[in-house]
């Protein structure tokens, strides 16, 4: 009410219809500006698409290409092997091989290199024959021979990706090779593409989709001028409505305060207005016969008792009303993060599977092995805001957990992120450790430690993981080389800190892994220095079969 009070107190209609005006015209540059980001991810995502379908067809166009030289040279070694020699036979192979493929502009050729990385055959520099560039690099630091060698073995060939002189601008280019072995000679048989004329290609494209994309715009922006003009002359035309309603209001409360007037409804032209006009003639009423009443009784004081007493009883009413729905609002909230939660969920999963999909069907790659590391680390973090959620309003059931199994699994989800982050998890653990404990909150113990771990360790460096038992009960460390000591060991719990303040996630991870061992009396302790940084948990007992953990 207050607000209100501050925000229209004192304005006129006309004031409030050109702030009106004012707030539609910055929703119509809102949603114009929606609108142009949305073409503009949209023209983003297909010219990346446009990119991949180029390069997917030049990868399959020269896979064709080498499996044709491929049975060409198989054909030829099937039907004259043995009939002359070796070296001649191999001599009209290559020859034949470099007359009859390659293209004008001088890409597109085959090149064959012994197993050994000796060139035996590149028509384009031809002073690389006889050359050994096994351990040769080009700009990026690829071993592009012996890579070429390497998946030329493999039952399919592979690709591998370059820096690689080209002939018709004697310039370095990117490339991208297909390469096939043939083992009864040891022969790697391969062509290229370049990608400099992928990118030609695609900017062309590119340029193609981003005239659409203005296209598109320039209707939308149309559009919502349109609306904005038409919305404009309709908040006028109610403008002048109401107004008029409400000078007919004044006018009869003007004559009201003189003598008892009742306004006449069937002048007054919207539903709401009448409510209100039947409503002030109600009042009006009453109190013309208050007042008469108040002439002949002369008020008596507890009839302003009365008046005080239903005045108190209103406000309480109000009161009352802005409770319920203060605890509606509470619970709609409520709702909302639990079903936020729960949409969160289902594209991860999605995202998870086709990842593993992805691995079944074609291998896996360092980029897929970002992406996978990425998409665990937000699961983590997931698991983190769902037990947030839950913590308070559901009871973690305990059971009976054998230590050993449950962290070998827990570092398995982790192992590629350690690996992508240049890293190594190393375990030494008793076996037939028991305690009882819910497997969910013992997860979100070891799987902040290991996050953790993985984020703030030395490159390079390998991540300990202990368990052993002692006579006060079982304890366990999460060892790391660290990169710098932690400042102060007792505000890593705290909510939102973050060591660094660049990492990513919330900064929740340590403060539930202290409320969670708090809540199951687990000690904690952490030693940190210049060299090495121990996060350490003391359980207290461990149950030693299913009878005692009942």
């Amino acid at each position: 009410m207050k607000f209100t009070r501050r925000v229209f107190g004192g304005r006129t209609i006309t004031s409030l219809y050109m702030w009106g005006a004012l707030g539609l015209i910055l929703l119509v540059a809102l949603f114009t500006a929606i609108a142009v980001y949305g073409e503009y991810r949209s023209f983003d995502i297909e010219s990346q698409k446009l990119r991949q379908k180029y390069i997917d067809e030049q990868k399959e166009r020269i896979v064709f290409d080498t499996d044709r030289v491929l049975h060409f040279i198989r054909s030829e070694y099937e039907k004259r092997h043995g009939t002359i020699d070796d070296r001649l036979l191999q001599s009209q192979i290559t020859n034949a091989i470099e007359e009859l493929y390659g293209r004008p502009d001088g890409t597109g050729y085959i090149f064959i290199y012994a197993f050994d990385g000796t060139c035996l055959s590149d028509p384009i520099q031809r002073h690389n024959v006889g050359k050994n560039l096994y351990e040769f690099r080009d700009h990026g630091g690829v071993q592009v021979i012996k890579e070429l060698i390497d998946v030329s073995r493999r039952p399919e060939g592979g690709f591998v990706q370059y820096t690689w002189v080209k002939p018709t601008t004697g310039r370095p280019s990117p490339k991208i090779s297909y390469a096939r072995s043939f083992a009864p000679w040891g022969w790697m048989v391969g062509t290229g593409v370049y990608l400099d004329e992928v990118e030609k290609v695609i900017a062309r494209q590119r340029e193609e989709l981003w005239q659409k994309s203005l296209a598109t715009v320039g209707k939308i922006v149309l559009l919502l001028g349109i609306l904005f003009i038409v919305g404009l002359l309709g908040v006028r035309w109610l403008n002048g409505i109401i107004r008029r309603e409400v000078e007919s209001f004044n006018r009869y409360f003007e004559r009201a305060a003189k003598d008892h007037i009742l306004i006449d409804e069937d002048r007054i032209h919207l539903q709401e207005f009448r409510a209100m006009a039947r409503t002030i003639n109600e009042m009006l009423t009453q109190i013309h016969r208050r007042k008469a009443k108040l002439k002949e009784l002369n008020t008596s004081l507890e009839e302003k008792v009365a008046e005080q007493t239903e005045d108190l009883r209103e406000r309480n009413r109000l009161l009352s009303e802005q409770k319920e729905f203060s605890d509606a609002l509470l619970r709609a909230q409520d709702s909302f993060i639990h079903q936020a939660i729960h949409e969160i969920n289902t594209p991860l999963a999605v995202i998870m599977t086709h990842i593993e999909l992805f691995k079944m069907r074609y291998g896996g790659n360092r980029y897929l092995a970002k992406i996978e590391a990425a998409t665990k680390m937000i699961a983590n973090i997931y698991d983190d805001l769902s037990y947030m959620v839950k913590k308070n309003r559901f009871e973690y059931t305990r059971s009976r957990i054998e230590l050993a199994p449950f962290l070998r699994e827990r570092v398995r989800f982790f192992q590629e992120i350690a690996q992508g982050n240049g890293l190594s998890i190393v375990e030494e653990l008793d076996v037939g450790i028991f305690v009882e404990f819910s497997d969910v909150e013992l997860q979100r113990i070891v799987d902040n430690n290991l996050s953790n771990a993985i984020k703030y360790a030395r490159n390079g460096s390998a991540i300990e993981i202990l368990l052993r038992r002692e006579s006060g009960g079982p304890i366990l460390e999460f060892c790391t080389h660290s990169r710098q000591p932690i400042s102060d060991p007792r505000k890593i719990f705290e909510a939102f800190h973050r060591e660094d303040g660049e990492s990513d996630g919330f900064g929740l991870g340590l403060q539930i892994v202290r409320s969670i061992c708090e809540k199951n009396r687990v000690k904690v302790e952490v030693e940190s220095s210049e060299k090495r940084t121990i996060f350490r948990y003391r359980f207290g007992r461990e149950v030693s079969d299913a009878r005692t953990a009942a």
